[in-house]
């Protein structure tokens, strides 16, 4: 019977995972039929036009590159900090409890709220309007339990006796880490990082509220009245005019723009996790 059990387990589990690979390998090949015959230099490296579906997607990519350099300049020292408070500087089991728990509660907030928040705090409070670096803190903070956790288990994954030695060399806990856990675990917070930048890239919600336009900007001068051009927010204007023929291709081929550039960057982490996974197997 509990072989029974099991069996009928892994049998759901198999065809569960069948459905979520046939989902995306669907939604890919669309993407890729519709949006391919689009794609040439003047698509890419031209502005958008006067009319929704004229021109090309050169400033869209552009702010959307921008974004993901500004979360990623923002959340790494802070994912960085995070993991050493809840690992090494730790000042025991209670604290590092804490900080997972807060770690996790952070995750789970909708990114809609991650937006309300820019809009209340940024774009009102402080009055920046939308901003490029209002719109880039927010998609950090999104972004930031990913490059953590990732962070956490690489360092937790260091054998002790690595520690050990270089304390037994007479070395204090901060040179530890600068001489030795940041030289070994430095691969797991980039491979995190672009996982987490992989997700960023096509968030919409945040940058709704604080950072994107659809029409009217190019490249930022300031940070106040900054706003970017962005290819989810762009996508997201052109599906509420999809069913007009002038807006398909240009749809389209702007979502083949952001898949490739999200799965561009998962396939870059791609081998550092990989490498990590082996490391751990034989470590």
């Amino acid at each position: 019977m509990r072989r029974a059990l099991d069996r009928g387990l892994h049998i759901v589990c198999a065809l569960c995972a069948l459905a979520a690979v046939s989902l995306l390998a669907g939604i890919v090949v669309t993407i890729l039929g519709r949006g391919l015959p689009v794609i040439d230099w003047s698509f890419l490296f031209s502005a958008t036009g006067e009319t929704a579906g004229s021109g090309g997607v050169l400033f869209q990519l552009l702010g959307t590159l921008l974004l993901l350099f500004t979360t990623l300049v923002v959340s790494a020292p802070l994912a960085l900090g995070w993991a050493l408070a809840q690992t090494v500087f730790s000042p025991g089991p209670l604290w590092q409890r804490g900080l997972r728990r807060l770690l996790y509660a952070l995750n789970t907030v909708p990114s809609i709220l991650f937006g309300i928040f820019g809009l209340i705090v940024f774009v009102k409070y402080l009055g920046w309007g939308k901003s490029w670096l209002a719109g880039g803190i927010l998609l950090a903070m999104m972004i930031l339990p990913t490059i953590t956790v990732a962070w956490v288990e690489r360092i937790e994954a260091l054998p002790a006796k690595y520690g050990r030695a270089a304390a037994g060399l007479g070395l204090s806990r901060g040179q530890i880490v600068r001489s030795v856990i940041l030289p070994q675990t430095w691969g797991g917070g980039l491979s995190g990082a672009l996982l987490g930048l992989a997700r960023a890239a096509g968030e919409t919600a945040p940058i709704l509220f604080t950072a994107a336009v659809f029409s009217g900007a190019t490249l930022p001068t300031g940070v106040r009245e900054s706003p970017v051009l962005a290819l989810p927010y762009h996508i997201f204007v052109l599906a509420q005019d999809s069913f007009d023929p002038a807006t398909g291709g240009h749809l389209w081929g702007s979502a083949f723009v952001l898949l490739a550039t999200v799965l561009g960057l998962s396939l870059i982490a791609l081998p550092w996790r990989l490498g990590l996974a082996e490391e751990a197997t034989h470590g």
